[in-house]
């Protein structure tokens, strides 16, 4: 019979039968050279319900190809083993979704007392000296922090905490990626080095550009290494000041320096 007539006999589209055909779980008995029409036998009918039934319970084809040629004894501990299956993953749902509220309630917390820690250090910090910036602007910057803490981004270098907020949608990087220097979709546009303050060459990098991804990679000294949290949200927290019409997104990663000396680079996602 032609695929159109054996379709309505297995009371499906032709077009699953060619897929059937096509993925090689039920194939027609002949295929004319010429036309290319699609012949099968009545018989091919219980093939089909066995193949229907299976996808129809989640198996894979490898796995229905894997039972086609297996008795019915063999079928329905299949469908035994399925259901098993179906009833721990359903069970294990059951678990997240109890667990859920309490481990959105923990990170909460969590976000809470790292922005309580963050504004905490940058009040204690005097921005002065170090970045040149009115206590005006420093007062911004502190709020902008707030504002933006829905997208924090938090590393763990070394033996330093350092929390930075991050402007933009994103998470923090795995762990191999957070020195932006061994990351290799980006690439340096900027670098200082031996500096002692930020504000002698802030000029420098200030300007962004619109719609691009940067990260900031710091090395500071002893002197300036306790200080970490405060200093890496002010740099941020000034780009972001003086570049507020443009769309941008921001991470950093600071750590203690090996040299002594001070180091930064500004990096740039390529496109």
């Amino acid at each position: 019979m032609t695929i159109k007539e054996f379709a309505r006999l297995c009371d499906c589209n032709p077009q699953t039968l060619r897929y059937y055909d096509h993925v090689d779980l039920l194939k027609p008995v002949k295929v004319d050279q010429w036309s290319g029409y699609r012949y099968y036998d009545e018989d091919q009918a219980l093939a089909f319900v066995r193949i229907k039934n299976l996808q129809k319970a989640g198996f894979t084809i490898d796995e229905i190809k894997g039972l086609l040629d297996k008795d019915n004894h063999v079928i329905y501990k299949a469908f035994d083993a399925k259901i098993a299956e179906e009833e721990k993953r359903l069970q294990e749902i059951k678990a997240i979704q109890k667990s859920y509220q309490t481990e959105m309630d923990q990170i909460q917390e969590k976000i809470n007392e790292a922005k309580k820690k963050i504004t905490q250090a940058m009040y204690e910090y005097d921005p002065t000296e170090e970045f040149g910036i009115s206590s005006d602007e420093y007062a911004s910057i502190i709020g902008n922090v707030n504002r933006h803490f829905d997208n924090i981004v938090v590393s763990d270098i070394n033996q330093f905490d350092f929390e930075a907020f991050h402007h933009g949608e994103g998470v923090a990087e795995e762990q191999e990626y957070l020195n932006f220097l061994h990351n290799p979709e980006y690439e340096v546009v900027f670098e200082k080095h031996g500096w002692s303050n930020v504000k002698d060459f802030i000029d420098e990098f200030i300007n962004l550009e619109d719609g691009a991804e940067y990260a900031l990679y710091i090395r500071v000294n002893e002197e300036k290494a306790p200080r970490n949290i405060a200093f890496a949200n002010i740099i941020l927290g000034v780009l972001l000041a003086r570049n507020p019409e443009k769309k941008k997104s921001l991470a950093c990663d600071i750590e203690k320096s090996e040299d002594g000396q001070n180091h930064f680079w500004v990096l740039k996602r390529k496109k």
